[in-house]
């Protein structure tokens, strides 16, 4: 199992290939970044976590930018998104996107999807929030078409594009490994879709098999985010095939930033060395 980090990157908190840097230098495998393109001022869904809305979620970067920075400055970092609020993007411009950091980063994308929660963000992009995962089971298709074909074509109820030529392609064959982020409705969308499944980390050890049954006995790849760290936590999802898990950094000064992340290492590299 490989062990990497989960954050949200702002204007407010370490830049992004400062935390790229630093990720590498201690040996974590993976950066997972959060996206929203903004959060209406004007909002009803609940923060599915409780309380009030944080800071960080109103100051969120680009991921594709940002990440494409990152890509920049490392050699062997995963790059990826935890996730890509699809249901509110162009399908066309995104996989062109995705594929092009694929590229910068000499086949190091990790492309991370979802539905999303906030009805009001969705809807300002156009998005039916009561339609949004028939939406994104289309657009996972039509990713999946343009990057693997020369003249790609996608006749859906949401996405419908004559034959068209779009490059450049992914580096990674067949195309970047793609993850579907939520719960037990993400579980079963990636496995109709056959593509890899990142849940949120639990906190007890002893319900984790219970939550991965989710995937019905499937053999998909699992990429576990927001864990603690915590060595019970890892062993478990070790122990149960998981293939990464990432620890949550929050959203700090770069100075604050390089103390966290020395703290996960020690624990990180302590799991490690003893496996």
């Amino acid at each position: 199992m490989q062990i990497g980090i989960n954050t949200f990157v702002t204007d407010e908190g370490i830049s992004g290939p400062k935390l790229g840097v630093a990720l590498e230098e201690r040996g974590f495998e993976s950066l997972l970044l959060a996206e929203h393109s903004h959060i209406p001022a004007s909002r009803e869904t609940p923060y599915p976590a409780g309380g009030d809305l944080p800071r960080i979620y109103y100051r969120t970067e680009d991921p594709f930018v940002t990440l494409a920075a990152v890509a920049a400055v490392t050699q062997t970092l995963i790059v990826g998104t935890g996730v890509t609020l699809l249901i509110q993007r162009d399908t066309i411009h995104t996989a062109k996107q995705a594929a092009t950091l694929d590229r910068i980063s000499n086949g190091r994308l990790l492309f991370g999807v979802g539905a999303g929660w906030n009805r009001e963000e969705m809807a300002n992009h156009g998005t039916d929030p009561r339609t949004r995962g028939a939406l994104l089971d289309e657009q996972i298709a039509a990713i999946r078409e343009i990057w693997t074909k020369d003249l790609a074509e996608y006749h859906g109820r949401f996405i419908d594009f004559d034959p068209i030529y779009a490059w450049p392609k992914p580096v990674q064959q067949p195309h970047p490994p793609i993850f579907v982020g939520g719960g037990a409705v993400a579980a079963q969308r990636a496995i109709r879709h056959g593509v890899g499944w990142i849940p949120l980390a639990v906190t007890d050890p002893a319900a984790i098999p219970a939550q991965l049954a989710e995937l019905d006995g499937n053999d998909l790849p699992i990429s576990v985010v927001g864990a603690a760290p915590d060595p019970a936590i890892f062993d478990a999802y070790a122990e149960a095939g998981v293939q990464r898990l990432t620890l949550t950094l929050p959203t700090l000064p770069e100075s604050e930033t390089l103390e966290k992340l020395d703290e996960f290492a020690k624990v990180a590299d302590s799991y490690l060395s003893a496996r």
